[in-house]
């Protein structure tokens, strides 16, 4: 994968944190756990749970992302960081999986036990909070995000059964045009996410 679509979103990209985690966070009410932020990028939802006083491991495929992380954070109490592509990374126990706008970038082939290992990993009563990309999205028409690597999409059928064996406190499918971060014209198809683990 190119590495300057990435350079380019983590220029663009802002650092108020991703409304799927505020509402798990909300959910989670005063109670505080070990979260891994899944697909971190430069850490803007990294920084709300460590600010909530969280414990979190920060993960990402790109060393640019976690370097800028750093740089951005320091070395807070209660923070780690990987750099690993989702096929690679062992979950460790986690109250909470965050991963907004990043689970998607998987190979489709990998996505289920990708999936299972994620749910596998919550504690009982622990959430995953993010996104899904739909199938209407136009990455998934034109074949692909400007970084060339491999993208998952769903139906709102194949969403239905992810969700199955989740008390699902949040399922929000949504259609939008609206420019990426970088300032692509784009067509969204997508799903927020929160659910809990019985």
């Amino acid at each position: 994968m190119s590495r300057q679509p990435w350079t380019r979103y983590y220029d663009a990209a802002g650092e108020e944190p991703r409304d799927t985690l505020l509402r798990a966070l909300e959910l989670f009410g005063s109670e505080q756990g070990h979260a891994v932020d899944l697909g971190c990028g430069t850490g803007r939802d990294t920084a709300e749970l460590l600010r909530r006083g969280w414990s979190v491991l920060a993960v990402d495929a790109e060393e640019e992302a976690i370097t800028r992380l750093r740089a951005k954070l320091g070395e807070p109490e209660g923070l780690s960081t990987q750099v690993s592509r989702f096929e690679d990374f062992r979950f460790p126990d986690a109250h909470l999986v965050n991963s907004s706008f990043a689970f998607p970038f998987c190979p489709p082939a990998a996505f289920p036990l990708i999936w299972k290992r994620m749910a596998s990993s919550l504690v009982p009563g622990g959430r995953f909070a993010g996104h899904l990309f739909g199938d209407r999205d136009d990455w998934a028409r034109t074949g692909g995000s400007p970084t060339k690597g491999e993208i998952t999409f769903h139906t709102r059928g194949e969403v239905d059964d992810l969700v199955r064996p989740f008390e699902v406190e949040l399922l929000d499918e949504f259609e939008e045009d609206h420019p990426t971060a970088t300032g692509e014209d784009k067509h969204w198809h997508a799903f927020r996410l929160v659910l809990r683990k019985p």
